[in-house]
């Protein structure tokens, strides 16, 4: 088909053409940018709406611990772990000397009497004052109370040993010598209160 229309007609058409196309697509550009706009004003008024719904369920969380007195329980939490931690300190260390000197009675030899017991200030060690009949029985009293079987100290040093007429010596015919032992506790030591569950 032959296009008989004038040259200024036919460019007329072609540019009416592409003038409705812009417009098209300029309505979509508008319509696509209020869309845009839309969506973003509704997740702005969403978070914002959260943001207040959060905030009131932590203002009221915070209420309902501060109704509890959550600071001042934990206050009182903390004073009862420092006292309890404080007292398994000191009953570590506690002796039970009613069951401590029965042992001790038994590891005594029959040529030895103990005539004094003195716990150091850690509670650590015990120092020991026995009177002897002789030399032998100081060495075998210590080497008693090393004896890993006991259970009672974890080593004795024999620190001194005075006979007779030596300065410090016993005045006891029968008993003529005075011996002092240093002696370690065992850390499993079962006459220490805590050891012994705490039962005397």
């Amino acid at each position: 088909m032959i296009n008989l229309l004038p040259p200024e007609l036919k460019e007329s058409y072609h540019y009416a053409a592409r003038n409705v196309q812009l417009v098209r697509w300029t309505i979509i550009c508008a319509l696509s940018f209020v869309g845009l706009a839309l969506v973003s004003t509704a997740g702005l008024i969403v978070i914002q709406q959260t943001t207040r719904s959060y905030t009131s369920q932590i203002a009221t969380a915070q209420k309902s611990l501060d109704d509890q007195k959550l600071t001042q329980t934990q206050a009182e939490v903390n004073d009862i772990s420092s006292s309890l931690k404080l007292s398994v300190q000191v009953l570590s260390k506690e002796v039970l000397f009613s069951k401590l000197l029965t042992q001790l009675a038994t590891i005594t030899p029959s040529n030895a009497v103990l005539t004094n017991l003195n716990l150091s200030q850690t509670q650590t060690s015990l120092n020991v004052i026995a009177m002897t009949t002789d030399y032998n029985a100081a060495t075998q009293l210590q080497v008693n109370m090393a004896d890993p079987a006991n259970k009672l100290f974890s080593k004795a040093d024999l620190v001194s040993v005075t006979c007779g007429g030596n300065a410090g010596g016993s005045s006891n015919s029968k008993y003529p010598c005075t011996a002092t032992i240093q002696a370690l506790f065992t850390k499993n030591n079962p006459y220490l209160f805590i050891n012994n569950g705490g039962v005397q």
